[in-house]
């Protein structure tokens, strides 16, 4: 397992070229290494040990156990609000009086090792996508600019390569811009189809489910009833039937444990609460580049607070003279060159760059 895990430690390593935001990265290898993780403990926890055992009198325990894992178990939501000890066993647990409507059967557990691997891959898309475009683009402009180490003539000569670039391809870099943040608005896109699928996933519980375990604590503890248990319960029935010797129909009613859903209950606990902290995050993240786009007057401040080496007279110029996808990528460029080079190429570029249609107009 130990080996496993140490496995996705890649996927969180420093990028030294960065062409991306910190939220898009929570979203794309934070997020994907936590599902996946999850999705590792639980499958070890499902095939290692005893994900479920049942009691149950005259059969061999182990085939009700295969039998009720393969076919799902049931509880009757009725009993979730009976006091247990007294009126039921346990939560969800009472007499279904072969009343079938009653029933509320439980398939999903099994599958929850999958789900999650299948979510570690929609969340993982947006970033092979913006990779895919990308093309190494940024590493090959900033040609090890963003270290010290190298010699001044080497240092200059690089520096001249990467001012004639940016003059050469001035209003050519639109597209880029828009590819990246469509792959930031698909992490908000897939952070809302995500949620509603595990909604559907767990018959409607799931939205509800962090905000039920928050007003817990709020309820005194004679009267509190676990909300976890209704999505993954703890113990369950599970009907066997077989033939008898004379070839008559028998039914056994076994009660069955799921050491299980512990774990996942836990785990799902923890995935709500992420996933409303990326929901929030993701919107604001939307609306500042909104504001990137629709509000041109807030680009030079933005460029000034990348670098404050660059004069404020200069970012205005710049933000004046380029377009958008100019703009964005002298601004990744700024995370990603040493500060002292990034000023003298905002300076030089500031004076050779060609006005804007827009700005000889004025």
């Amino acid at each position: 397992m130990y080996k496993l895990l140490a496995g996705l430690k890649s996927y969180l390593k420093w990028q030294p070229i960065q062409t991306d935001n910190a939220i898009f990265r929570l979203h794309n290898s934070f997020t994907t290494v936590l599902l996946l993780t999850c999705s590792m403990i639980i499958t070890a926890t499902q095939f290692v040990g005893h994900p479920i055992s049942c009691i149950v009198s005259g059969i061999p325990t182990h085939v009700v156990n295969t039998f009720c894992w393969i076919h799902s178990t049931f509880t009757m939501p009725d009993a979730f609000k009976r006091q247990v000890g007294r009126e039921v066993a346990h939560p969800g647990v009472a007499n279904d009086f072969n009343d079938e409507d009653a029933k509320k059967y439980y398939t999903y557990y099994q599958w929850v090792c999958f789900v999650l691997f299948f979510q570690a891959i929609a969340c993982y898309t947006p970033k092979f996508l913006w990779d895919k475009f990308e093309g190494g683009l940024m590493r090959m402009i900033v040609m090890g600019l963003n270290l010290t180490i190298c010699t001044r003539e080497e240092k200059e000569a690089k520096r001249d390569a990467l001012l004639d670039y940016l003059i050469k391809h001035v209003k050519r870099h639109k597209l880029y811009a828009m590819r990246y943040w469509a792959c930031e608005a698909l992490c908000f896109i897939n952070i809302i189809v995500q949620m509603y699928l595990m909604n559907r996933f767990f018959d409607g519980e799931f939205m509800s489910y962090g905000t039920r375990i928050m007003q817990l604590s709020d309820v005194p503890q004679e009267q509190r009833v676990d909300p976890m248990v209704y999505i993954f319960p703890r113990v369950t029935k599970c009907i066997f039937h077989k033939y008898g010797a004379s070839g008559s129909l028998q039914k056994h009613d076994s009660l069955c444990i799921l050491p299980l859903n512990i774990v996942n209950e836990k785990t799902y606990v923890f995935i709500w609460f992420w996933y409303m902290i990326m929901l929030v995050m993701l919107i604001g993240l939307l609306l500042f580049r909104a504001c990137i786009i629709f509000m041109p007057k807030f680009r030079p401040r933005l460029l000034n607070a990348r670098n404050r080496m660059v004069p404020m007279e200069i970012c205005r110029s710049l933000s004046r003279k380029l377009d958008i996808g100019d703009w964005w990528l002298i601004y990744m460029l700024g995370r990603n060159l040493d500060p002292a080079i990034y000023k003298e190429v905002m300076s030089e570029f500031a004076k050779q760059v060609e006005p804007s249609k827009h700005d000889r107009t004025k």
